[in-house]
């Protein structure tokens, strides 16, 4: 038995990506197969895929794209907060119901505050959900949806590109500026 609001983490048989991902994927598959299995939401022509596995500080992180969601998942390599929320320890959740999202919690990656949804799972153990795109309908192949996901990004990176060129603190001062003070009456 575990002990009460104690995060439990990846088991060690999964330290190799490889093994990982193979985990991760048949989860979600038995989830795909067991508890949404019929379900009217799901988008039959997605595949469950995992991709971008990484390791950023303390977290494993992946792509997640399933028939009913696409989300970052993180895994922690050590419980990222002290206690868990009520009702979400490892016993209490190996005889419960799947959800696609548990309740929120806040933490820091990289030195930046995030927000995602806490879930478990126990051939994975206890991992953060932050959903991408839950309307997955739209779709029709994973290649649409990571497209999609690609042009976001870009997008993002050109904003933070334009804001960084546009920052009036930052802006080069003209020949002109400049020299326009050391004129009379400038």
């Amino acid at each position: 038995m575990t002990s009460e609001r104690v995060w439990q983490i990846c088991p060690p048989e999964l330290d190799a990506d490889a093994a990982f991902v193979a985990e991760v994927i048949a989860v979600h598959e038995a989830i795909l197969a067991g508890s949404l299995a019929g379900d009217p939401m799901l988008n039959p022509a997605l595949p469950v895929q995992c991709r971008a596995v990484r390791r950023v500080e303390d977290w494993r992180l992946l792509l997640l794209l399933t028939p009913w969601m696409f989300a970052r998942l993180l895994f922690p390599d050590r419980p990222p907060i002290s206690e868990l929320p009520a009702g979400w320890d490892a016993d209490t959740r190996a005889g419960s119901d799947y959800l696609v999202l548990g309740p929120s919690l806040r933490f820091a990656l990289l030195g930046q505050p995030q927000q995602a949804h806490l879930n478990h799972c126990v051939r994975l153990g206890h991992y953060l959900v932050q959903p991408i795109c839950l309307d997955i309908q739209p779709y029709a192949d994973p290649e649409s949806v990571f497209e999609d996901w690609n042009q976001v990004i870009r997008t993002r990176d050109a904003n933070m590109e334009a804001a960084r060129r546009d920052c009036a603190l930052q802006r080069e001062v003209s020949r002109r500026e400049f020299f326009q003070r050391l004129k009379p009456g400038g």
